[in-house]
């Protein structure tokens, strides 16, 4: 890892018991506010996938913030992958599990056929957004270039469902 990957690490907060009691809450915010640990993670994000990708599409919320730095880097566009409701024309929904819940996700038709899709969130847990995410993709047309995350949570099935993905940090 490089130095500036270890700086962008090292700014991610911990916060116990958020959302609720029990959890451990990882806050990137501190990592999104330095411009240099930004330009670190997101350029690490894109690395892997090179010439591989023509759009990056980032799951709601914090998946937005760092799918569209990794777009821009690229040079590429940006597609979101949004809860259910916020989209004014959604093409394809998938109903997934959350640690304490279910949730839906949508997104729009916008794509042809058979683009290139890098998804980018900011955590693999139990895996359950991205394995949403991976299947919107795909129900419209589009083909999966890879997943990036910035860490992964051991223990909680996340890497068992998705199967191979890149992370940028440590598992945390």
């Amino acid at each position: 890892m490089t130095p500036e990957l270890a700086r962008a690490e090292s700014l991610i907060a911990s916060i116990p018991d958020y959302p609720q009691p029990g959890v451990l809450f990882r806050d990137i915010t501190p990592l999104l506010a330095d411009a240099e640990a930004l330009r670190a993670t997101t350029e690490a994000l894109v690395e892997p996938f090179a010439g591989r990708f023509d759009v990056v599409a980032g799951v709601e919320a914090r998946g937005f913030i760092l799918a569209g730095a990794a777009a821009i880097a690229a040079g590429v566009g940006f597609v979101p992958i949004r809860k259910a409701g916020k989209l004014p024309r959604p093409a394809a929904a998938v109903d997934y599990a959350l640690e304490y819940g279910t949730a839906t996700i949508e997104m729009h038709d916008d794509l042809p056929r058979g683009t290139r899709v890098l998804l980018i969130d900011d955590v693999l847990a139990t895996g359950g957004t991205l394995a949403a995410g991976r299947e919107i993709v795909r129900r419209l047309g589009c083909t999966l270039a890879g997943i990036s995350v910035l860490f992964e949570i051991h223990g909680l099935g996340g890497r068992e469902l998705i199967g191979d993905l890149h992370t940028v940090f440590r598992s945390h």
